[in-house]
């Protein structure tokens, strides 16, 4: 039972000051928008003596909210070169320091009557959450047992769903949420920070990193028999050194590297696809519309905050139940479902916009659709998606592979945060249809293309993604060979 416990609590040590932060920081910034954009229009008039004008303070918000995605692309970019210099472990611990660095900025700014530090404190935040979602999922789906791999790693989408409930929750008025304590609001990430740091070196580094990378068998072994206990270890230590063997003389590959070569093309397109997705569905545009149509629904506005809790918890309960199930349903079966669902119900939710002032009762149908959309999003695409890396990609493409997912998400992030406002001006009761797309173009390329990954070893999967590769190429296979040695060589 204790290796149990030493697994478990290795996730939540990890989680804590991983991706719970991202979740986390996401969702704190939402209640004091108006308080922050006064006290920008009040700094500004104290320097020049003239007011700004109201699309300036916008712009200088979006400016503000944009700063998070770019430190997030900062962040995922720095986070495979830390990963492999630096072990997955350090790299997590190190990475708190953006977060107190964050933490200093933001809750000193009303001290020092300056909203940049504001700017530059989302930047921090984004760079530490763009690296903890890269390298968390890596190091828990390494130090996992293979029966309990997919479970293992989806523990990343709880936290980050466990953040955004927190985060939406210290953001009441009652708590932090207030004009006068928005500053320590925005200082309160420092908090799982310093949790993290306490405990996550009390736990051992990912057994994969030090025998694939470091080559180091006996902190290997050490590290597995804090994590297993005393169950017999020789099939998963074979499969790792079948693993070492089937790398031997590579070295961690770049981002660019994976594009060049044909053994990964499937994969890559896989995790390109899947990734985009994620964030180009939509999800968390509901976030954006939740307001709206609780007002529309007659929800009184004092109210509102605490139903908006509910969508968090939504997202909550379902990646903790798609954690139970992962290993028994599979991967393929989640994330079809989801992306079908999230398609059949952004059509009810359009028509419901559509119609909802017409009809009485169509207000209640689009908040039903809202929870049923963001439950179909955490059931498999909110929390799948960040496995396949892990399990697609051999230990030298890893860290390459959460580089390239990790840039495209936070993109993909910053594009539809910016685009959205635009597209429902445009699109009005309509500005679902772009999702909508989405949604059903990557239903039917999990449906057709998508192998399932449940339960298999690294080695095994990567064989599955060979015969797809080099389908076409079997009887050219023979021109492949010298040119392939060479390119592992160099």
């Amino acid at each position: 039972q204790l290796q149990s416990k030493i697994l478990i609590l290795t996730i939540c040590a990890a989680g804590i000051g991983g991706t719970f932060q991202y979740g986390y920081n996401i969702s704190i910034i939402n209640a004091p928008t108006s308080y922050i954009q006064t006290f920008m229009n009040e700094t500004w008039l104290e320097r020049t003596g003239v007011p700004l004008e109201s699309n300036m303070i916008l712009l200088l918000w979006s400016f503000t909210v944009s700063a998070y995605p770019l430190g997030g692309l900062t962040g995922a970019v720095v986070a495979g070169p830390m990963a492999i210099m630096l072990g997955r472990k350090m790299s997590l611990l190190l990475n708190n320091i953006f977060v107190i660095i964050a933490a200093v900025l933001s809750g000193f700014s009303r001290m020092a009557k300056s909203f940049e530090m504001i700017m530059l404190s989302r930047f921090f935040t984004g760079v530490n959450a763009g690296v903890s979602m890269n390298i968390q999922p890596m190091y828990l789906a390494e130090s996992a047992p293979k029966k309990l791999r997919g479970a293992v790693a989806l523990t990343s989408a709880s936290f980050t769903a466990l953040g955004l409930v927190l985060g939406q929750v210290v953001g009441l008025r009652e708590l932090l949420g207030g004009e006068e304590s928005w500053p320590f609001l925005l200082a309160s990430n420092v908090v799982p920070a310093l949790i993290q740091l306490t405990a996550l070196p009390w736990f051992p580094e990912s057994p994969r990193y030090l025998l694939i990378d470091r080559g180091d068998k006996e902190s290997c072994i050490s590290a597995l028999q804090k994590l297993r206990g005393n169950s017999d270890l020789s099939a998963e230590l074979e499969e790792m050194l079948a693993e070492q063997a089937a790398v031997k003389g590579q070295r961690a590959k770049n981002p660019w590297e994976l594009f060049k070569n044909p053994a990964l093309r499937w994969q890559l397109m896989s995790i390109i696809v899947l990734s985009s997705a994620m964030q180009l569905c939509g999800n968390d545009s509901m976030y954006f519309y939740a307001a709206y149509v609780f007002q529309e629904a007659g929800i009184p506005q004092d109210k509102i905050p605490y139903v908006v809790i509910g969508t968090g918890s939504c997202e909550l309960i379902t990646s903790v139940t798609c954690n139970m199930i992962i290993d028994y349903a599979g991967r393929r079966p989640l994330l079809l479902g989801g992306y079908i669902f999230m398609a059949g119900w952004a059509i009810v939710f359009m028509v419901a916009l559509s119609q909802q002032t017409q009809i009485s009762w169509m207000p209640y149908l689009s908040m039903a659709c809202i929870f049923a959309y963001i439950l179909s999003f955490g059931i498999g695409p909110a929390g799948v998606t960040g496995v396949l890396p892990t399990e697609v990609f051999d230990q030298m493409s890893r860290p390459a592979a959460y580089m390239i997912c990790g840039s495209l998400l936070w993109f993909n992030l910053f594009l539809v945060g910016t685009a959205f406002p635009f597209i429902v001006k445009s699109l009005a009761h309509f500005c679902y249809i772009p999702f909508l797309v989405v949604c059903i173009c990557t239903a039917l390329y999990v449906g057709f293309f998508l192998p399932e990954t449940k339960g298999k070893s690294f080695l095994e999967i990567s064989e599955e993604f060979k015969k797809r590769n080099f389908k076409a190429q079997t009887h050219a296979v023979f021109y492949k060979g010298p040119e392939e040695i060479k390119s592992t060589v160099l």
